[in-house]
């Protein structure tokens, strides 16, 4: 239950301001909603494009390895045609070896020939000497039909060393031809490569950009941010400034900033009546409280209200000590409005008395302490606070 005096141009203009920054405040959370969705698709791209990218160097990879692969089997098949090609150069050596060998066997059987011309022309030897070089002859001609043999298979020889090494060069050939074609297949890749290379720094030049939108972007929201949370902080600056203007004279909620004054001192058990003895002490606590949040500037900026709140301990309904609390804070709050302070001030418009029954009961270690839970607070509510709060908890939540 709220009680409320003013007059009606102040309550428009107040209602109206309300209204107004409520719209405002509705306009910026909208804005800041904005932002948050804008930044998690943003955040969403830069994902897909990156696993994208991964994609695309695990195939890069693959090709890589690929390309290695026949790379090292190119070398294998070098060093085979190289071992064949020497394999081949020793061979054509002997061959050659060889037909020399036979040319000087050929030139002495043409020098051995010649001088048997000779000496056939040239002496009459006796017939034992011709029969003996007959014999000669026929061990002569033996030789020569076995060289002539030796020679008839190294020809042979020789064509199948001809045929071996022309098959070697048409081996060679293919092998070349094949070398050939996997170089061009290589060209052909180094290329897709390098287009693939061109696609890969295009996109991450392009996810520099987006990152670096995205981080102007996350600034931009961490410095309204900063600037929300600098102003529900607000309170915080008050109780302090409070503090400060109140020292030690009264002493004051360190949580809410709020005057807490003992029931049993303003009333008698069960009442609602003011105690006359305990008028002045009330006057004087609540001038001094009100002096230090309306005279300081930067306290009384941000006051909305000023609220009179009634509090009980658990004896008794809910209901009854509800009813109890609320005929407390009004009692209070009508003396109050008797003193010339109040009015020379203008300070009717702000006062609100409400009861809050046992609801705000004060517990220690667990166990309710009745005497402090029976009392009245004096409290002040800054502008838009709601507002300003479930702002902060959206922000702490993100």
């Amino acid at each position: 239950m709220f009680k409320k005096k003013s007059n009606s141009s102040e309550t428009n203009f107040w209602i109206s301001y309300a209204d107004l920054m409520a719209g405002l405040l509705f306009v910026f959370i909208l804005l800041i909603g904005a932002i948050v969705v804008k930044s998690s698709i943003v955040r969403n791209q830069l994902e897909e494009q990156k696993n994208i990218l991964t994609k695309q160097e695990e195939d890069l990879r693959n090709q890589k390895n690929v390309m290695n692969e026949q790379e090292d089997t190119l070398d294998e098949q070098s060093d085979s045609l190289i071992d064949l090609s020497q394999s081949i150069a020793i061979k054509s050596d002997e061959i050659t070896k060889l037909r020399n060998l036979l040319a000087k066997r050929e030139k002495n059987l043409e020098e051995s020939e010649s001088k048997l011309v000779l000496s056939s022309n040239s002496l009459k030897l006796k017939s034992e000497e011709l029969s003996n070089l007959n014999q000669l002859l026929l061990a002569q001609n033996t030789k020569v039909d076995n060289y002539s043999e030796h020679i008839i298979l190294l020809q042979n020889l020789t064509k199948e060393q001809n045929s071996t090494i022309n098959n070697t060069s048409l081996e060679l050939d293919n092998y070349k031809n094949k070398v050939i074609l996997l170089s061009n297949e290589l060209t052909q890749k180094n290329e897709s490569m390098k287009l693939n290379d061109e696609k890969l720094l295009k996109l991450l030049k392009a996810v520099e950009n987006k990152k670096t939108k995205y981080d102007s972007l996350l600034m931009q929201l961490q410095a309204k941010k900063s600037k929300i949370k600098s102003l529900t902080g607000i309170k915080l600056k008050v109780i302090a400034e409070l503090k400060s203007s109140l020292g030690n004279k009264i002493n004051i909620d360190k949580e809410n900033g709020s005057l807490k004054l003992a029931s049993n001192i303003l009333f008698d058990k069960g009442s609602s009546q003011l105690k006359e003895g305990s008028k002045a002490e009330l006057e004087a606590n609540f001038i001094e409280y009100i002096s230090a949040l309306i005279g300081n500037k930067n306290i009384a900026r941000h006051i909305d209200e000023i609220i009179i709140e009634g509090h009980s301990d658990s004896d008794g309904s809910y209901l009854y000590n509800l009813n109890l609390s609320q005929q407390r804070a009004f009692a209070v709050m009508n003396h109050l409005l008797t003193i010339d302070y109040i009015k020379r001030n203008n300070i009717e418009s702000k006062l609100v008395a409400s009861g809050r029954s046992y609801l705000d009961a004060i517990k220690v270690n667990g166990i309710e302490d009745k005497d402090a839970s029976r009392r009245i607070e004096v409290k002040f509510r800054l502008k838009n606070e709601d507002a300003m709060y479930e702002i902060q908890r959206i922000l702490d939540a993100n």
